[in-house]
């Protein structure tokens, strides 16, 4: 995979606004967006066009198109996206060559039946990840971050 993880942001993510897998890992990457270098398009109404694809193409598989013009799809979109955020760990391990041919393969049958998992196996993980990340957001202000009450009152995280 080809992968500029320099990417000019920001970078704009198309993704199905209808599947509950893709709202809550999209809501994970807004709280964790606390440098602006995302931006979000629901391409899940009907009629909606525009984007770097037509819209059954972007059902099929998320997208994104960086500051440069630059398109991305599927795994790839999640590389730059997690770079973006401060995840270079999480983007790195998914560029590794047997998890980056491993995550290919499983992305489209994932995508295939990604409305039939059930809520209750994913929504409390991807929810829980994006309040984890929301209130590590709300602590750190200009390069310094501070531990909640809770956590100083227990002796940490």
């Amino acid at each position: 995979m080809n992968i500029h993880l320099t990417s000019a942001y920001p970078v704009t993510l198309y993704y199905d606004g209808s599947c509950r897998l893709c709202s809550g890992e999209i809501r994970n990457l807004m709280a964790r967006d606390t440098a602006g270098r995302l931006a979000f398009v629901d391409c899940s109404p009907e009629g909606f066009v525009g984007g770097p694809a037509p819209r059954a193409a972007l059902m099929d598989a998320i997208h994104a198109v960086d500051a440069a013009g630059r398109v991305y799809t599927g795994v790839e979109t999640f590389r730059v996206a997690y770079a973006a955020v401060g995840l270079p760990v999480v983007s790195t391990l998914l560029g590794l060559p047997g998890l980056s041919h491993a995550a290919a393969r499983a992305y489209p049958v994932l995508v295939r039946h990604r409305h039939r998992l059930p809520a209750w196996l994913i929504e409390p993980f991807l929810d829980r990840a994006a309040r984890r990340a929301a209130v590590r957001s709300a602590n750190c202000r200009d390069g310094a971050c501070a531990l909640p009450e809770r956590a100083q009152r227990e002796g940490g995280l």
